[in-house]
């Protein structure tokens, strides 16, 4: 088996195209003479920040609906489609979790010991929205099972925000400090081609995806948003999640449309078992762990694609590949806070900000479909092997910092605009559902799902 590395393009991207979208279509490796297809039209004032996010998601979104119309033209035969972004529906699918409504009810983004807490020397961000991180934030700090937001704020201000972060680590609970701005960098994606091994044929296909079985190992938002991403497009995409991780429905609701979801013990032969045969016959991977966490379970990429050549595995994680942090778990709001993104978007009063939306989960979500529509294209146009693709949120976050554009002086007011126009509604397993629609715009792309959300875990554990 042998490995050979794509290199990632300079942030510099040439006029006059959209510098972005330049930017990161070169980082997936894409043919530079496409670009020429790309427009976006719509209101100019969405997503308002100190930082570019407005740029970072139509980019994202761009570079995603490029790789699908290019893939589209190879399975047709027909030139590749223009690609027209509307900025309205990239800022309404980038908070889709906050634009979802179940039989009417507003789920919870955040649980009550969430957030951003004053400490003894500055502030700290958690993250308790799983009842396993929550239990062991409070059993880190001392604190009893079930106490609430006044007695974790009464502790943690006693104490410097370092100390809770690493106190927390240990306990395998989630704090981190708000710090400065960081100048580390770390690549927006990392490809390697592994192998000769030709792909499966596709043939002819409605959809861009059309036949492509996509294992879907990830969580939260990052992950989902991109396996949802080539549900849309036509992919046949299974979900696995172990039997003992809880996952909040709310989340599959947003997340899951056009997906099926089983859940498996990788620890039992017999579902290893069950495992190993679904990716038999998988064209892609993705995974959404930490590095290393799947490993035992025979799901590092070095050993899946020496199992299955021609295999695109594409993964995820927080704080990049590389340095002190990589292990460690993280979420889009932990790693604005450790990157310094928090410190950035802070108020007047010193109290630290966040984005307009969790944009590094949505926008690495985008750019990781985009990477695995690209990877399945090169395979079938006489650039043969296996792909290994890595994302990581702080990549994206590095990007927005860094490699976008200069901070503006200060918040900049967003143009009216009417997210109504980008929402539908439709019956759902769960109810009545109020949803984004996706925002990826090709000439003769699909408008919506194929089908919504079904229970998250109760599907079987097979290809359609």
């Amino acid at each position: 088996m042998t490995e050979s590395p794509t290199p990632v393009a300079p942030f510099d991207a040439p006029a006059p195209h959209d510098a972005p979208t330049a930017h990161a279509w070169a980082a997936l490796g894409g043919p530079a003479d496409l670009l020429e297809r790309v427009s976006f039209h719509g209101p100019d004032g969405v997503l308002p920040a100190r930082l570019p996010v407005r740029q970072l998601a139509r980019a994202t979104v761009a570079a995603c609906s490029l790789a699908a119309a290019e893939l589209s033209a190879l399975r047709s035969g027909g030139r590749v489609p223009a690609v027209r972004i509307d900025q309205g529906a990239v800022a309404t699918a980038f908070v889709s979790e906050r634009h979802l409504r179940i039989d009417g009810r507003t789920p919870v983004s955040f649980a009550p010991l969430s957030g951003f807490w004053q400490t003894a020397d500055g502030w700290v961000r958690t993250h308790a929205n799983y009842p396993h991180h929550r239990d062991r934030l409070l059993t880190a700090l001392g604190l009893p099972a079930g106490a609430g937001p006044e007695a974790l704020a009464g502790t943690l201000r006693e104490h410097p925000a370092e100390w809770i972060q690493e106190r927390a680590h240990e306990a395998g609970a989630l704090a981190v400090a708000v710090a400065p701005v960081s100048g580390t960098t770390h690549p927006l994606v990392e490809t390697r081609v592994v192998g000769t091994a030709a792909a499966r044929p596709l043939g002819p296909g409605g959809l861009p995806a059309e036949g492509v079985r996509v294992l879907d190992l990830t969580r939260v938002i990052a992950g989902p948003v991109a396996t949802r991403s080539l549900a849309l497009l036509g992919a046949d995409v299974l979900r696995v999640d172990p039997l003992r991780l809880p996952e909040a429905e709310d989340a599959h609701a947003d997340t899951g449309f056009g997906k099926r979801s089983t859940r498996l013990d990788l620890a039992a032969p017999g579902d290893r078992a069950v495992l190993e045969g679904l990716l038999a016959t998988a064209d892609v991977v993705v995974t959404g762990y930490r590095p290393g966490a799947l490993d035992a379970f025979g799901l590092a990429p070095a050993e899946l694609l020496d199992r299955h050549p021609g295999l695109v595995v594409a993964q995820l994680c927080a704080w990049g590949w590389t340095g002190p942090w990589a292990g460690r778990r993280g979420f889009d709001s932990l790693v604005q806070a450790g990157v310094g993104i928090a410190a950035t978007e802070g108020v007047a009063d010193g109290r630290p900000g966040v984005l307009p939306a969790q944009a590094l989960d949505h926008g690495t979500g985008y750019l990781i479909a985009a990477g695995v529509l690209r990877a399945l294209t090169d395979q079938r146009i006489g650039r043969p092997g296996g792909r290994h693709l890595r994302y990581s949120l702080a990549g994206t976050a590095s990007w927005l910092q860094h490699g976008i554009g200069p901070a503006g002086p200060g918040p900049v007011a967003g143009e009216p605009y009417d997210p109504q126009h980008w929402i539908a509604e439709t019956d759902s397993p769960y109810g009545r559902l109020r949803h984004a629609l996706p925002p990826l715009g090709y000439e003769g792309g699909p408008a919506d799902w194929s089908r919504p959300p079904g229970r998250w875990g109760t599907d079987a554990a097979a290809w359609r």
